[in-house]
């Protein structure tokens, strides 16, 4: 019996639409259908083991081919297939209701993902590409006759009786002339590989030909034959459909080659597997990042049941942990979701707070049960972390306890330790602990140097997030302050009320800033004689902690310092009275030589903070050759 009819959806508006907002999406038509495929055949699955499905199951294989001259695409399936009256009940009726409502609400709208999930558009995604649609299906049912159904892309449809002898239902669309891009190889394959790799049910896309040996030939050699075999492009058994307690470490190595073949293997995993109170399975690797964790990002997949969603996966991995590579896997996420749809689910809540806490304890266990192992992986990790307790408080009250320090004499302290350790020799006279830090010790090394010569430790801060990190600490910590090691001379940064006695006169200490300011004539400069140790410098240039913490978090995009950037820099150079360059410079008989020795400690000290660029550092270098061969 033949039947024409009309789609019931009360509005004439729904083809368009669909064309219209899912074409910056339009591939998905291809994992929309596939995923109904592989629907089918588990439900033929389910059927068969509860004995109601008394056909041979046989190969359940989901094959995926194309027509380039007959311009079609056919997606074919051995699962339970369906009756005429469940093409009429499942394909002709959309459900949803309120029509106007829908078109009204979504018009204009540019995330139709969420349309499809909450309407149950699936199929009908396969008319962003095709101008027709053909289904041949057959049910399981014993005695089922075979049905077609056709549409044109607009409202209406017909059914009719067809030939068909095995279970199951062939999709066949007719691709449209501004979709013509689907019909190549490569294009289909890309998105089978993209979508369906670690679909449950094994996914055939053409044939592979491979050159096997064959026996040898008459001189020993040997021969070599062409093996045709089904090309199956996708794994029904992924890593993390199974039990951590059946994998070795090297099925886990494995498995991130395959995810990521051109990147370094990770430091360590964590294998997530939650059946209460919601559903979730994954593998999260932590890669090595270093400095550039920027261009990491985006790289965890998002799955539902097996199939590909999307790497963006902000809302359902806490932002810090977006750092990490891998594969989440959750079946109470739908297959198509909105933004919208992520940030306000419970569910999705609920996983982003359960990885968040996984991560945790993950890491402490690493620091707990092998504390050498895990400070050799600290220069990797120690951004997640960092980046996790700036983030969120309930992360950082878990790593506060695993959290690291790293000294330049490549030593590591929990905070705890570190404070125990330089309390007693860097609490300054207000009772604040003083951290000194370097952010590079290849330029600071002076500085450094003049530190350590009072058994101070300083500490390693070089990553792109350890000034926020710094500032984060200031806030946290009790009677803490950071300072960084060249932000002013030594006894100034660790201030213990001790003052040295001076060598010079109030008279001779105007004489030797006069002597400065006349040699250095520099604006930036606010120039001071103090009475220093004489083992310090002649002349230190640094800038105000406070001053060149805003200007770094303004290059950092701190934003509301955006404006500190833009301040022209400004400079304190401290000249040290006690030292005995200063007395000889003092002892000069002739004013021009008095400001060439100003010129070369000033010069010395710009160098010392890489400041000496240009004219100037070449004139610096003839001067040094004069004053050499002075001697």
């Amino acid at each position: 019996m033949q039947e024409k009819g009309t789609i019931s959806i009360h509005t004439e508006n729904i083809f368009p639409i669909i064309k219209k907002f899912l074409y910056s999406d339009h591939e998905i038509f291809l994992r929309e259908l596939i995923s109904n495929a592989v629907d089918a055949t588990q439900k033929l699955k389910r059927l068969t083991l509860m004995g109601e499905n008394k056909d041979e199951e046989g190969d359940l294989t989901i094959h995926v081919s194309f027509d380039k001259d007959k311009k079609t695409i056919t997606i074919s399936d051995h699962g339970i297939g369906m009756t005429a009256d469940e093409i009429k009940k499942y394909i002709n009726q959309i459900a949803f209701s309120g029509a106007t409502e829908f078109v009204e609400k979504f018009k204009g709208k540019d995330d139709i993902k969420d349309i499809i999930g909450k309407f149950g558009l699936g199929f009908y995604s396969a008319f962003m590409v095709a101008s027709k649609v053909e289904i041949i299906t057959k049910s399981y049912q014993e005695g089922a006759s075979p049905a077609k159904w056709v549409c044109d892309g607009t409202t209406e449809f017909e059914i009719m009786p067809t030939e068909k002898e095995s279970r199951g239902t062939d999709i066949i669309l007719h691709i449209a002339e501004d979709s013509v891009e689907f019909l190549d190889e490569w294009r289909i394959k890309g998105i089978l590989d993209k979508y369906c790799r670690f679909l449950p049910v094994p996914i055939q896309f053409g044939t592979t030909e491979e050159r096997v040996e064959d026996g040898k030939d008459e001189e020993g050699k040997p021969k070599y034959k062409t093996v045709t075999s089904p090309r199956i492009i996708n794994d029904t058994e992924p890593l993390w459909t199974k039990s951590p307690s059946e994998l070795k470490d090297e099925d886990y190595l494995e498995f991130y080659r395959t995810l990521y073949p051109m990147s370094e293997e990770p430091l360590f995993w964590i294998h997530l597997n939650v059946d209460y109170p919601f559903n979730l399975t994954g593998i999260l690797y932590f890669p090595r990042v270093k400095n550039d964790f920027e261009v990491q990002k985006n790289k965890i997949q998002l799955y539902s049941r097996q199939v590909f969603i999307t790497d963006e996966v902000k809302d359902v991995v806490p932002e810090f942990l977006m750092l990490l590579h891998g594969v989440i896997d959750s079946p109470d996420i739908p297959l198509n979701v909105s933004r919208s749809y992520l940030q306000s689910d419970s569910n999705v809540k609920k996983i982003n707070a359960h990885i968040t806490k996984k991560v945790a304890d993950k890491l402490g266990e690493l620091f707990r049960n092998d504390r050498a192992s895990y400070e050799s992986k600290w220069d990797d990790i120690g951004i997640f972390v960092k980046y996790g307790m700036l983030s969120e408080d309930k992360f950082y009250e878990k790593a506060k306890d695993f959290a690291l320090f790293k000294s330049t004499d490549d030593k590591y302290f929990t905070l705890d330790e570190y404070r125990e350790k330089v309390a007693p020799l860097q609490t300054d006279k207000d009772e604040q602990v003083i951290y000194l830090y370097t952010t590079d010790p290849g330029k600071q090394d002076t500085f450094i140097s003049n530190a350590k010569k009072r058994d101070y430790d300083v500490l390693l801060m070089d990553s792109v997030i350890d000034q926020h990190y710094v500032n984060f600490l200031e806030q946290k910590l009790e009677k803490t302050q950071l300072k960084r090691v060249d932000a002013d001379t030594i006894d100034k940064l660790i201030d213990k009320d001790e003052n040295l006695e001076s060598v010079l006169s109030d008279d001779e200490k105007d004489k030797v800033k006069t002597i400065f300011e006349e040699a250095v004539k520099n604006q930036q400069m606010t120039i001071s004689v103090e009475s220093l140790s004489p083992e310090d410098l002649p002349v230190t240039i640094t800038m105000n902690e406070f001053m060149r913490r805003m200007k770094d978090m303004a290059r950092t995009g701190g934003g509301g310092f955006a404006m500190m950037g833009n301040m022209p820099d400004q400079f304190e150079l401290t000249v040290n009275g006690n030292h005995p360059l200063i007395g000889k410079i003092l002892r000069s008989k002739k004013a021009e030589k008095k400001h060439q020795l100003a010129k070369q400690a000033y010069d010395l000290a710009m160098l010392s903070q890489n400041m000496l660029t240009g004219n100037d550092l070449t004139r610096f270098i003839q001067r040094s050759v004069e004053l050499a061969s002075e001697q």
